[in-house]
């Protein structure tokens, strides 16, 4: 907190209307690290990182994305500060929600130059977003790895690891597991160094319902690993985001030696992350977005053994992130943008396709209320002032 000055005592508004004091700082458990610590070692962990709008562009929800490029990428330089790993062009970066293919084929291109300029480790998604968002049955299989690769294409060119994300065009086209098996087998083979295959459910695009080939997840699962065991050379891992412990940790068991399974369970993370006498998983996560310092250090402490220290971490956490996440699940990136802000690493709450008002004001509340218990602040007393300011813009009495 800077300067001496208390708080003034917060009124929150609850789920069920009424207003509920909160005193700013007065119960976090920790505090954030400071940046430039040693490098993480047991563990690769990615962080899903937003983008920031330009909040002056005159443009609708309807019109391209204005990018505040600045701050995008200052964020980013925050998040290798730490240690951590970046994941670009990915769902929590709006796309599909507000960010178009030429948006994010320039944050590629901006992020990949960016890392190279400071040594920080990235991988970024290619997809088939360029296609029509509602494609029916019109195009063909070999039109959606043509866009696939046109994407690959620019993701290699930019120095980033590529991520190949699920594709709504191949999950409207696809006839069975016959047409994912040959389409990413076709991918394997273009791409020029091993990627990351991202199973992305339904519960974060529903777009994605019935993803390589089957609406019973036993069966996909099984599609998916064929994939991975056709083609193991060509896979450096595998992200799996289906909210689903106990199916990540099968897959984790069954997947060839050398491919690793990076955890995209943000309910269920620190205990996938810790793993068992069988293995762990690494990570790629939207919600180290928001708690990237904490992250950090809690694999710190995982890297000298210290289990029971990397859970006290990261465990109080985890009902933030179930917070955040809470169905609709896909408006997630509402929160982490508004934790950024509170946070101090943007000026404004503001996100592409005006996405700001996806969330209610008492769940926003309630994510503040959560992030200052834990300490997740830099500023308390800003991060107060900017949900008072929010409150007053809602007309919350004071």
């Amino acid at each position: 907190m800077t300067g001496a000055v208390t708080p003034r005592v917060l009124h929150l508004p609850g789920a069920d209307g009424a207003l509920r004091p909160h005193t700013p700082g007065a119960g976090a458990r920790t505090a954030p690290p400071a940046p430039g610590a040693a490098p993480l070692a047991s563990r690769i962990v990615f962080s899903a990182a937003h983008v920031v709008a330009d909040p002056y562009a005159d443009i609708s929800a309807d019109d391209p994305a204005a990018v505040d490029w600045d701050a995008t990428l200052a964020f980013r330089r925050h998040l290798w500060a730490q240690g951590l790993s970046v994941a670009e062009a990915m769902d929590t970066a709006q796309r599909g929600m507000g960010l178009d293919w030429p948006a994010a084929a320039e944050l590629v291109r901006r992020s990949g130059a960016e890392a190279r300029a400071v040594g920080g480790r990235i991988a970024a998604g290619a997809g088939t977003d360029q296609l029509p968002s509602q494609p029916g049955k019109s195009l063909s299989l070999n039109e959606i790895r043509a866009a696939y690769e046109e994407q690959l294409e620019v993701v290699e060119g930019a120095g980033a690891q590529p991520i190949l994300m699920a594709s709504r065009a191949l999950a409207a086209v696809a006839k069975g597991p016959e047409d994912y098996l040959s389409t990413y087998a076709h991918l394997l083979r273009q791409s020029t160094a091993p990627v990351i295959l991202h199973w992305l459910g339904p519960m974060f695009d529903p777009a994605l319902s019935g993803y390589w080939g089957a609406d019973d997840l036993d069966a996909a699962t099984d599609t998916f690993l064929q994939v991975v065991a056709e083609h193991p050379d060509k896979v450096d891992g595998v992200k799996i985001s289906l909210l689903d412990a106990d199916r990540e940790v099968d897959v984790r068991r069954r997947l060839p030696s050398g491919v690793r399974c990076y955890t995209g369970d943000d309910f269920h993370y620190p205990e996938l992350i810790a793993g068992d006498a069988r293995g762990f998983s690494h990570a790629l996560l939207g919600v180290f977005d928001p708690l990237g310092p904490l992250a950090a250090q809690a694999v710190r402490v995982l890297d000298t053994g210290d289990v029971d220290g990397f859970r006290a971490l990261l465990d109080p956490t985890v009902a933030l992130s179930r917070h955040l996440f809470q169905r609709p699940t896909r408006f997630y990136k509402t929160g982490v943008v508004f934790l950024a802000w509170l946070a101090g690493h943007q000026e404004h709450f503001t996100m592409v396709g005006g996405l700001q008002s996806a969330r209610s004001l008492p769940h926003l509340a309630r994510a503040y209320e959560l992030a200052d218990d834990l300490g997740l602040f830099p500023d308390p007393e800003r991060a107060a002032s900017r949900m008072r300011s929010l409150l007053d813009v809602y007309g919350v009495a004071r």
